[in-house]
């Protein structure tokens, strides 16, 4: 998550430490550009496993989404203690990231437990020997001699591990070190310097050698630009903001099938919100951030020119930033351009321009969850205000906006001041079931629930394509007011 002021709301996941523990130890430049290209297949893959060490385990194979999420992917119910079992993996895939999961059963009267291994499939069949209970252990869960891209990827991270250490070191030595000025201060920049030369010198010729495997795609991620020592905090924020794509390789399409390079755009991401002190600094910067990022994209393969568009787009929609969105209209009418998302973000900026302060609330008619009928035109409150909140009870950021809102909006200087309609977009019967299990303790709102989540008639009227989203209006006209994108905004809006 993004680190700000206490009133920031999150655009992506926190992957990476705080700006001042970023510069030595962490991943900044993607592939160089001597790199072979891998991307896709002429044929399937098998991988072939040996179980051994447990009762039975169930095996599947996790695949890499687009969000940098791993999906179910082909499975294999039940493997007894000594038996081999074989995943096919589909050429449409390769190369690329997988997950093995393990739910494994340590004796025939065990409850299962999971174990996942990640992976690396290029175009070579696999043989791996695992004991689940120690699925990540080299001694216990190996690969067959000759197996290339797993192998040379866990001794380059083994080598970067050590040269870098030291590298750590020092770092922490000219963050903290309290007389920069001094002799002793300049000895140690000139000695992170030759340091990291020598690092990156290595990581150059690495990449060079296994330029034919598709785990080289990985190396870029531990580049570790220059740093000004002499400036402040910011000063190194901002330059390396300014350094962050020296030298990606764009062309690469390979960067899209890995999840670092969702890592890689969150750690971009996350140096704008180190500098997003208030709302109004975040709604400029993440726009900044996003054209900034898609235009370097642009010059590159379509595909990851693609990836870029769709990366912003699902973190300007699940944080309703309007401006990030503006950012993205110029690139749907760019035919070079193949973003998933055209459909979602076209819906998004038509209800941009509908749902705007002034305009008439679209109407509601649905039963709550007591199954009594609801019309919102018809609704008759001695508020001063309504609150249409669409949330989710499987939505971490949701859960936070909804603890916040809850005791908020039952003080009694408030409680009488807004009603709140809260419609609940869980899809997933697991989702579901914590909903209902949620609005037992958010007493004082009204509870609805569209099963069809963000497909549902509600959501569509209202162009809901993530949650959590505020609408709120006046009782009297139903006329939209603001719609907030954090409770800060909220409630401001509201005194």
């Amino acid at each position: 998550m993004i680190h700000g002021s206490k009133h920031m709301v999150r655009l992506v996941r926190f992957l990476y430490p705080p700006v001042k523990m970023a510069f030595g130890l962490a991943c900044f430049m993607l592939l160089l550009s001597s790199s072979m290209q891998l991307f896709g297949q002429s044929r399937d893959v098998v991988v072939t496993i040996y179980l051994r060490g447990v009762f039975q385990s169930k095996i599947s194979m996790l695949t890499l989404s687009p969000s940098g999420l791993f999906k179910p992917g082909p499975e294999i119910k039940e493997v007894k203690n000594g038996e081999k079992t074989q995943l096919k993996i589909a050429a449409n895939y390769l190369p690329g990231e997988f997950v093995l999961r393990f739910d494994y059963s340590e004796k025939e009267n065990s409850s299962p437990y999971p174990c996942e291994k990640r992976i690396f499939i290029s175009d070579q069949d696999l043989e791996l020997r695992v004991n689940p209970m120690f699925c990540n252990a080299p001694d216990s869960t190996w690969f067959e001699k000759g197996e290339l891209e797993n192998t040379s990827f866990d001794r380059f991270s083994s080598e970067s591990v050590m040269k870098k250490e030291q590298l750590g070191l020092l770092q922490n030595f000219l963050l903290n070190y309290d007389q920069p000025g001094s002799k002793f201060y300049q000895q140690g920049i000139r000695e992170y310097e030759q340091r990291r030369q020598s690092y990156n010198k290595w990581l150059s010729e690495k990449t060079y050698k296994d330029r034919g495997l598709f785990i080289s795609t990985l190396y870029g991620f531990q580049y570790i630009p220059e740093i000004s020592w002499e400036g402040s905090e910011t000063d190194r924020t901002r330059n390396l903001i300014a350094h962050y794509f020296d030298r990606i390789d764009f062309n690469n399409p390979n960067l899209i099938k890995t999840s670092g390079m969702n890592k890689f755009l969150d750690g971009y991401v996350n140096l704008y919100g180190q500098m997003s002190t208030t709302i109004a600094l975040r709604d400029s910067l993440f726009p900044l951030a996003g054209k900034t990022a898609i235009e370097k994209a642009k010059k590159g393969h379509p595909l990851v020119y693609g990836w870029m568009v769709d990366y912003f787009y699902r973190g300007y929609e699940s944080n309703n930033i309007p401006a990030g969105m503006k950012v993205l209209e110029s690139y749907l009418n760019d035919p070079a351009c193949p973003t998933s998302k055209r459909q979602e973000i076209t819906r998004r900026l038509k209800g941009m321009e509908s749902l705007i302060a002034g305009s008439k609330a679209p109407d509601i008619e649905m039963n709550d969850i007591s199954d009594q009928p609801f019309n919102l035109y018809r609704f008759q409150t001695a508020s001063r205000y309504i609150l249409i909140l669409f949330w989710s009870a499987g939505c971490s950021h949701c859960m936070e906006t909804v603890k916040a809102l809850n005791p908020w909006s039952q003080k009694s200087e408030i409680r009488d001041l807004i009603s709140v309609i809260a419609i609940g977009l869980d899809e997933t019967a697991e989702d579901q079931v914590r909903y209902h299990e949620e609005i037992k303790q958010l007493a004082g709102w009204q509870h609805f629930h569209a099963p069809e989540g963000v497909r549902s008639k509600v959501a569509s009227d209202y162009y809901i394509l993530a949650t959590p989203v505020m609408v709120l209006m006046n009782a009297a006209g139903k006329e939209i007011l603001a719609i907030p994108s954090s409770p800060a905004e909220l409630y401001e809006s509201v005194h």
